[in-house]
């Protein structure tokens, strides 16, 4: 079955990943999206919709717009459709670290026949994203058992040379890895991390600490809110003497007769 693998490096109580199932195509746009992941080694995931599941490679250096850039794309597990718009924290396990929806939009395929452009290994294709748009193709090379492909853009109005994974913001919260830290408990990770040493891990670092004090700057702006709100009770006031009401005018009063 097409999620096999995925279902067995995953451990379900533990991690917030949808477990998910393959699912029948009904028709309209297919999905694509790219998750940006940050576990032991920081790399991209670009994820099409096809046969029921998302077809997945892993880009170890994002993708580039620059056509003249092939960028390694290393084919993994089918992935289930719910997958697609997942943003969270992995906390443990397989893929432990922060996964951000990155980008995400429909594809198109440019060949005929999407099943024997992958059996031939050259899938070319269009995307409509927020980040990524244009016409693409994904090579296979030889070696690492037919898994390792290439990522390359083709030259249309939508290539150049700026360098796409600038954008770090995610599409769906807007924030990036700290907020979705911050979101979770970053405290774990002080001593439960993915990645230590390296570049890996002091980016790992910058992020804790940055989540970390995000979340203390929200709780300090929660606190108000949370202190119950005290009653005031006014001193008690001395009763004011009744008014007494006025009697009629005097030229209304009657006068007094004299008496002769």
């Amino acid at each position: 079955m097409p999620l096999d693998t995925y279902h067995a490096k995953r451990d379900f109580t533990k991690t917030p990943e949808p477990a998910g199932r393959v699912q029948p195509r009904k028709g309209g746009p297919r999905f694509f999206g790219v998750q940006k992941h940050l576990a032991s080694h920081l790399h991209y995931d670009l994820r099409l919709e096809h046969g029921g599941v998302l077809m997945s490679w892993a880009v170890p250096k994002g993708p580039s717009l620059d056509p003249g850039e092939r960028r390694l794309a290393m084919q993994v597990e089918d992935h289930p459709l719910e997958y697609g718009t997942f943003e969270g924290v992995i906390p443990e396990g397989y893929g432990a670290g922060i996964v951000l929806l990155w980008d995400e939009g429909t594809w198109e395929p440019e060949v005929d026949d999407v099943d024997a452009a992958l059996k031939k290994g050259d899938l070319k294709f269009r995307l409509n994203g927020y980040k990524l748009k244009g016409s693409w193709v994904l090579v296979r090379t030889r070696g690492d058992d037919g898994r390792a492909w290439l990522l390359i853009k083709h030259r249309d109005e939508w290539a150049g040379p700026v360098d796409v994974t600038q954008f770090t913001q995610s599409v769906k919260s807007g924030g990036d890895f700290a907020d979705i830290l911050a979101q979770d408990q970053p405290e774990v990770w002080l001593s439960n991390r993915p990645a230590r040493g390296g570049e890996t891990g002091a980016l790992f670092q910058r992020i804790i600490e940055k989540a970390l004090a995000l979340k203390a700057e929200r709780e300090a702006k929660d606190e108000p809110a949370r202190k119950p709100r005290t009653r005031t009770v006014r001193s008690a006031q001395p009763k004011r003497p009744a008014k007494r009401k006025p009697g009629p005018p005097a030229w209304r009063k009657p006068k007094k007769r004299s008496q002769d």
